[in-house]
Parts: structure tokens; C-alpha cells; sequence
């Protein structure tokens, strides 16, 4: 790619044996989830259940922990259908490849060959350094489908389709609304018409599924107040927002809120100064739309940690960028509590775990928020060379001299 540094070696095709480390970590991840979980994970099989009370003609909003819209409980249906053995196999394994093919579409942004070294070691990172990554596979949850529709809704608004990247995050908002905060990409971009699309999207089938439900208004009269105010005793030990993890500290609920409020209104600020910075290649559409989504896990209730598997692929796929947040300290200083084996003092309870989440997700969306700063556009050059040898130019075709 005409880079001589450690980046020019990353982006490099990978010896085949290389790609037995990842498998052996994604089989043996997803192995571990079929043979000690029911239901393909808690998370997934509170969806489950709820496709099951619909089909024996209840609510599925009888469960106060049912926070889906009602196109989810549709969409679980063949889920229910199928026997128990089948759907603690299909889960885990599922939910692995929509992780995978999060992780090649991330690549693609970012324009790194999907059969690089840093395709290999990146995915590997992932599923064994990176808990959070491991948590969702094992709680089959649902964030999975924010996490895959994010990198190829980028990938669709770096080649100008705007349009259908709205589609694709619309169809996401229609079964879970974690990626709302992304539709202030779109005005920041002003497509109005890919904005139409994807809210268009999830209010139809939002709208005609409801119709199917005994009880229509469910989510608005019972999942919207419980997300609001974030109530529940049980899911508030696991929550990483400030709003939940400040009081658990002693610090009033109040100021908890109004300090939450001010660290989202920060971060979506930082979110647009960094688009107007503007500057070529994909830098500004990951950091912006990293930013939206970190400032809104920020205040939003509940938050948990697994949140942040929709936005690190984004942003460690930009590391062969020139300026780009994985090349900063507090990148991966912000993910050091989130190491697997390690043992924090007085954080050894599951339950405080929280705390370890805060830590991440603060530090993260102040790595993403140190990018609105003022100065040149990043990614504009390839990264500086530190040996003194001259740069080796690419006998190839198609490389990027923004990579």
C-alpha cells in the first residue's frame, strides 16, 4: 500500500495459518454459549418468550424486561417455533457471524483488505481481548442487530447512498431502537430524503405490527416510561450510564442526571464539530456517528456494556489511519478494565462490574470527543515513516494515498 511503517505491515496479506487463531477463538466462544446456555443466551430468550405469550394470544409487554419494539416479537417468531436443542445452537452461532460480518464491513469503510494481517489480529482481539465482545455472544441480545446494520450503513454513505443507508438503519430502529442517536448523522449531512427513509422505516413496521399485538400501545405506555426512567432495581446493578453507576457512589440522583445530560450534550457537540471539520476519507463519518452513539449510551437508561461492541469495530478498523482515535492513549487506555481474567479489587461481584463499564465508556467517548478539536483534517496523508528510509511506492493499482 506504499507504507514502509508497522501500518504498512498490518495492511499486508496474511499467511493463511493466521486465520486458524480467530476460528478456533469464534468456534470455541460460540461452543462454550450452545452447550451452557438455554435459549441461546438470557437476553435472547426474554425475545423468545415474548414471541411465545403473542402466539398463545398475551401481550408481550406483560414483561416489564421486553424492551423491543413490537417488529422484535415478529421477528422472533421462528425462534419460537423451533425446539429448544436447535435454538441454543443457532443463537450463539448466529450472533457470532453477524459480529464477523460487522467486522469485515468496518474494514471495508476504512478500506482495509479483508484478508489482511490486521483483519486477522483485529478480530482476534476482539473475541478474546475485548469481554464485552464475549458478553453479547453469551446473552444472545439483540444490540447484535445495531452492531452488524452500523458499519454497512457507513460503508453505503461513503459511496453517496444515503438513501439506502437509511434503510438499513431504519430496519434495525424497527426491531430495536439503539441506533436512533445515528439519525443525527443524517441531519448533520442533511440528506432529508435518506432521513424520511429511515424514520419511515420503523414507524411502519412499527405501526403494523402493533396491529397484530393485543395490546398496540404497549411499548408507549409501558417499555417508554420504564426506559425513561430506568426503575427497575435488578437492571440498575448493570447499567454504565453515569445516571445509574454516580448514585450507586453516593452522588445524589439529581446531579447524577443533570451531570449525564451535560457529558450527552458535550459528546453530540464534539459529534458535530467533528463533521464540520470534514476532511477526506472515512475518519469523519466512523468518529461522528462513534460520537452520536457514545454520547448517547452516556445518558440513556438503561446502558450496558456490551452497547460498546456497536462502536469499537469502527473505531480500532481505522487504526491504519493516519489521526485516527485507536492511535490515541486513551483509546486503549479506556479499554484495559475490560480485559478478560483480570480481577479488579472490590470489583469482583458481577454486580459492580458496572463500574469497570463507566470507566470504559467514559474514557472511550472522551478518545471520540478529543477528535472535534481544532486543526488540519486528519487522514490526509499516509503515517509518518519513523525509520529515516524512503517510502517504497505501491506497484499495485487502487491504493489510497489517504491510507
Amino acid at each position: 500500500m506504499g507504507k514502509s511503517d508497522i501500518f504498512g505491515w498490518l495492511v499486508r496479506r496474511s499467511p493463511w495459518p493466521w486465520w486458524i487463531a480467530p476460528t478456533a477463538v469464534l468456534c470455541a466462544l460460540s461452543g462454550h454459549v450452545a452447550r451452557a446456555t438455554p435459549d441461546g443466551g438470557m437476553d435472547n430468550a426474554i425475545v423468545v418468550r415474548a414471541a411465545r405469550t403473542w402466539l398463545a394470544g398475551g401481550s408481550p409487554y406483560d414483561d416489564p424486561h421486553f424492551l423491543y419494539l413490537p417488529g422484535a416479537v415478529l421477528a422472533a417468531v421462528p425462534q419460537a417455533l423451533l425446539p429448544h436443542a436447535l435454538v441454543r445452537v443457532l443463537v450463539p452461532c448466529a450472533v457470532t457471524a453477524c459480529l464477523v460480518v460487522a467486522w469485515a464491513c468496518a474494514l471495508r469503510l476504512h478500506r482495509v483488505p479483508l484478508g489482511s494481517r490486521f483483519a486477522v489480529l483485529g478480530l482476534t482481539a476482539l473475541a478474546a481481548g475485548f469481554a464485552p465482545f464475549a458478553h453479547l455472544v453469551r446473552l444472545g441480545n439483540w444490540t447484535v442487530s445495531a452492531a452488524l446494520a452500523l458499519p454497512p450503513a457507513l460503508l453505503l454513505a461513503r459511496r453517496e447512498r444515503w438513501v439506502a443507508a437509511g434503510a438499513v438503519i431504519g430496519a434495525t430502529l424497527a426491531v430495536k431502537p439503539l441506533l436512533a442517536p445515528v439519525a443525527l448523522l443524517f441531519v448533520f449531512a442533511r440528506r432529508w430524503r435518506a432521513l424520511a427513509v429511515l424514520l419511515a422505516v420503523p414507524a411502519v413496521v412499527s405501526a403494523l405490527c402493533a396491529l397484530l399485538l393485543p395490546d398496540p400501545a404497549g411499548f408507549v405506555t409501558r417499555t417508554l416510561p420504564f426506559l425513561l426512567h430506568g426503575d427497575d432495581a435488578f437492571v440498575r446493578l448493570y447499567e454504565a450510564s453515569p445516571a445509574a453507576v454516580l448514585p450507586r457512589l453516593g452522588v445524589p440522583a439529581a446531579l447524577a442526571r443533570a451531570l449525564a445530560l451535560a457529558a450527552c450534550a458535550a459528546g453530540t457537540a464534539c459529534a458535530w464539530l467533528r463533521w464540520r471539520r470534514g476532511g477526506p476519507g472515512p475518519l469523519r463519518l466512523a468518529e461522528t456517528a462513534c460520537g452520536l452513539m457514545l454520547s448517547a449510551f452516556l445518558v440513556s437508561r438503561p446502558s450496558y456494556d456490551h452497547y460498546l461492541v456497536v462502536v469499537l469495530p469502527l473505531l480500532l478498523a481505522g487504526l491504519p489511519w493516519a489521526g485516527a482515535v485507536a492511535r490515541g492513549p486513551w483509546f486503549w487506555l479506556a479499554l484495559v478494565p475490560q480485559l478478560p481474567g483480570v480481577t479488579w479489587p472490590f470489583l469482583e461481584p458481577v454486580t459492580r462490574r458496572a463500574f469497570r463499564d463507566a470507566a470504559t465508556l467514559g474514557a472511550l467517548a472522551l478518545a471520540v470527543a478529543r477528535t472535534a478539536r481544532p486543526g488540519p483534517p486528519r487522514g490526509t496523508g499516509p503515517s509518518p515513516v519513523r525509520t529515516g528510509a524512503p517510502v517504497p511506492v505501491s506497484s499495485g493499482t487502487g491504493s489510497d494515498p489517504a491510507f
